[in-house]
């Protein structure tokens, strides 16, 4: 028999478990668009959405590369499963509520939360946390906006002279190629990120002789955040799709093709970015170009709480999870 440590299994259960809940709460920003407008059915939508957000999982790894960092749980390795505990908690808080947020800076605020509790507020390597999660917090979402807005307007510019139901038809149609580009992009940068803590603390129990992602971790975790996104997030489709504007074809083949453009982008440079962040802004940056008083502003207002909320709430849950688990492994 294997000699498994139980730490090293409850977090690997605990990362598979948070990748789950990861892609429950992203489920909705993927595939809502194409729902409410009939481009496709909810079950259709997911099992396409499941599918290639496997393929993406296993072809990405430069995101999973650019978030290990030894520095940040060696001493005490149940620091990780602490922070992925804070994370899941703050996940389906959540996703319970139907409030779109952010499962990477859930768990990066796990991280600092759990680090913090740990050696003190001096731990903290602040110049990385502003540069590869702060600054994408405000970049990414302004991306997304900006070319939401801009795809709309020149879009509606095209089709000044189309007929509406030929139109309807034509981007009912092409909604099927951007929700595919955007579901793929998701597996390029969502569950890369936990691949990486992953690795990370497999390396830290002597599994592997150096820290790269093993191939029965990409399949775990890209099993993981496909089952997620099959089974759940029905309440943030709903909030994606009608909470915000009333959604069209036209507005969801633009939502979908600027948000996967920013994903995937910032997947080939290793930047880990929210996909949630990115849906969300782009689905307000279309509304806006329609006229500012289309898009409901007072959920958008609660969807920006909780992000702004994540990163301290999942940090304060993390750090009183380390302190109980510090005691029950004796790490």
């Amino acid at each position: 028999m294997l000699d498994v440590p139980s730490l090293l299994v409850c977090i690997v259960i605990a990362a598979l478990f948070f990748d789950y809940t990861n892609g429950g709460n992203d489920v909705g920003n993927i595939i809502a668009t194409v729902v409410f407008t009939n481009a496709l059915s909810p079950k259709a939508a997911v099992i396409m959405a499941s599918t290639l957000i496997f393929m993406g999982t296993m072809l990405g790894h430069q995101v999973a590369k650019s978030i290990v960092h030894i520095e940040m749980i060696s001493g005490c390795r149940v620091l990780v499963l602490a922070a992925l505990s804070g994370s899941i908690i703050w996940n389906i808080m959540t996703r319970r509520m139907g409030l779109p947020s952010s499962s990477f800076h859930a768990l990066i605020g796990g991280l600092v939360g759990s680090a913090i509790a740990y050696r003190g507020w001096h731990c903290v390597e602040y110049v990385t946390i502003i540069r590869k999660v702060l600054i994408p917090i405000a970049i990414s979402p302004l991306s997304g906006f900006a070319l939401g807005f801009l795809s709309i307007a020149a879009l509606s510019k095209v089709c000044i002279y189309a007929r509406p139901y030929s139109a309807n038809l034509t981007f009912r149609r092409l909604q099927l190629i951007s929700t595919s580009l955007v579901a793929f992009s998701h597996g390029m940068n969502g569950a890369q990120k936990t691949m990486g803590i992953l690795t990370l603390a497999i390396f830290l129990f002597n599994r592997i002789p150096v820290i790269a992602v093993p191939l029965w971790v990409k399949l775990a975790c890209s099993s993981a955040i496909t089952l997620g996104t099959a089974i759940s997030g029905w309440k943030i489709i709903k909030t994606m799709g009608c909470k915000f504007f009333k959604i069209e074809t036209i507005h969801g083949f633009a939502i979908q093709t600027s948000s996967a453009l920013v994903i995937i982008l910032a997947s080939i440079f290793g930047a880990p970015v929210s996909t949630v962040h990115v849906i969300s802004s782009a689905v307000l940056g279309t509304g806006a170009s329609k006229r500012l008083s289309a898009v409901r502003w007072g959920a958008a207002g609660q969807m920006a709480g909780a992000w702004m909320l994540t990163l301290p709430a999942s940090a304060i849950v993390s750090a009183v999870c380390l302190f109980f688990l510090r005691t029950v492994f004796n790490d």
